[in-house]
């Protein structure tokens, strides 16, 4: 079986902070029950007041309640009446001087306890749990969740076996420390029995004092893309070893430097037919003589040829016979005809 934690009190003392802020030595058990108490109270008189979250603070001599709500108005009533009534119940309670303060939670959507008491409130109106799952899960989606998952187990519609069922959008890391993970649960109360509900809501991850997100030990915080340098492609030209240059030997003379020390030019040093021939090259034109000039054809690539097909023997005509006809036997036979003289 899966075992499972309770996410506010696994990330209590990390990330989060206790509802209840205040210290005691020799009356802690006599303060906590005040607490409990004072919580029941707040929640029966409060009931259809939307409250999400109590929290207690304690001095010397004076007790502080923070009531977190979506509906601020009915808390507070007409000219702070209702307000007046519950300070006067929790003095009597705790013997001690209390001061009232009401929060507004602007987006129920975002706030686990509210998600899970409106599904309990669509049970108890015989809506289908299938259906309330999904309309809640979405609203919460459209409020700006990151993920979110709805669990409800009983005797779901109406039946004879309880069971549990459960839907999720999104994406809920219940491992991870610094996800911001709110946890809430509720009960519809049906007539054929109790329905528990329970809600966990991914609101994105807690970030520090100075409001830089919060990024786990080993891992280097992402920089600013306004502080990064962009990306420049940079070649890196790798220069070749210089050739050692080899011991100059006796040189060999060009045909100008031979002819300058022999004090012509290079013209004259060419005989006079081989001028012609170069000549007639450059121009294009061929020199005039008795000996006939073979033109010579370049040379092509030898290409296999494919050996002729063999060709069919044709068959000899057959010779035709014409059928002869036989001569019946009771026609007369012909006589030959006599040759004139």
């Amino acid at each position: 079986m899966g075992q499972k934690v309770n996410p506010v009190g696994f990330r209590l003392g990390v990330y989060r902070n206790w509802d209840a802020r205040w210290y005691a030595d020799k009356e802690y058990t006599k303060l906590l029950h005040e607490d409990l108490a004072m919580r029941r109270l707040i929640g029966s008189r409060l009931r259809n007041a939307g409250v999400a979250r109590i929290e207690t603070e304690r001095s010397a001599n004076q007790l502080t309640v923070i009531i977190q709500t979506a509906k601020p108005g009915i808390v507070i009533g007409k000219q702070g009446a209702s307000v007046d009534a519950l300070r006067d119940e929790l003095e009597r309670i705790s013997g001690k001087k209390v001061r009232v303060t009401i929060h507004e939670i602007k987006t129920p959507e975002l706030d686990a306890t509210l998600v899970a008491e409106n599904v309990a409130s669509q049970l108890e109106k015989r809506i289908a749990f299938r259906r309330a799952l999904k309309q809640t899960l979405m609203r919460s989606m459209r409020a700006g969740a990151k993920g979110a998952k709805i669990q409800v187990g009983g005797r779901l519609g109406g039946s004879e076996m309880s069971r549990r069922e459960w839907d999720r959008d999104g994406r809920v890391p219940l491992h991870t420390l610094r996800a911001n993970i709110d946890y809430g649960q509720a009960e519809a109360r049906t007539t054929f029995g109790r329905i528990g509900v329970q809600c966990w809501l991914y609101l994105g991850d807690f970030v520090t004092a100075t409001g830089e997100t919060v990024v786990p030990a080993g891992r280097e915080r992402p920089e600013a893309p306004e502080a990064a340098a962009p990306a420049v492609e940079r070649t890196v030209v790798v220069p070749a070893p210089e050739a050692e240059e080899a011991p100059v030997t006796d040189a060999v003379p060009t045909l100008t430097e031979a002819a300058e020390e022999d004090g012509a030019t290079v013209e004259e040093t060419l005989p006079d037919d081989e001028e012609e021939e170069i000549e007639a090259a450059v121009a294009g034109q061929v020199p005039e003589s008795d000996e006939k000039v073979e033109k010579l054809t370049p040379k092509r690539a030898a290409t296999r040829r494919r050996a002729p097909a063999a060709k069919k023997a044709t068959p000899a005509p057959r010779s035709v016979k014409k059928p002869v006809k036989k001569p019946a036997a009771d026609a007369p036979a012909e006589e030959p005809e006599e040759e004139e003289e």
